[in-house]
């Protein structure tokens, strides 16, 4: 895979974040809101992995994706929502992304370890 590819998923993915911080702050928060909810890393990583491996493969990460979704970032989202205005939102942010990254090296060591999803 050259350097180019590399150039074009960073761009595309970017270009989402982008849009998402411009219609927040243009005050189009309904736009904002829809355009977080689209899975864009997903959106994204899917059309390059389905272009260079297939439809299988893409499957198999989905399965992947959505079970460790469930297992850390569900509590993660949970955390930030339920200590941001106790301890404010940048230490609620930390917080929750060190029980989302607990979770997740979890879930990915495990996966791997047993052979899940591939």
């Amino acid at each position: 895979m050259n350097i180019s590819n590399y150039i074009i998923y960073f761009v595309t993915g970017g270009l989402f974040t982008v849009l998402i911080v411009a219609f927040q702050v243009s005050g189009h928060k309904t736009l904002s809101g829809l355009a977080t909810l689209i899975p864009v890393f997903t959106l994204v990583a899917y059309f390059f992995i389905g272009k260079i491996s297939g439809g299988q493969a893409v499957s198999q990460h989905a399965k992947f994706v959505l079970t460790g979704t469930l297992l850390s970032w569900v509590p993660y989202m949970l955390a930030v929502a339920y200590f941001a205005p106790r301890i404010g939102p940048y230490k609620a942010i930390l917080v929750g992304l060190t029980i989302f990254f607990v979770l997740a090296l979890s879930f990915t060591l495990v996966s791997n370890r047993f052979g899940y999803f591939k």
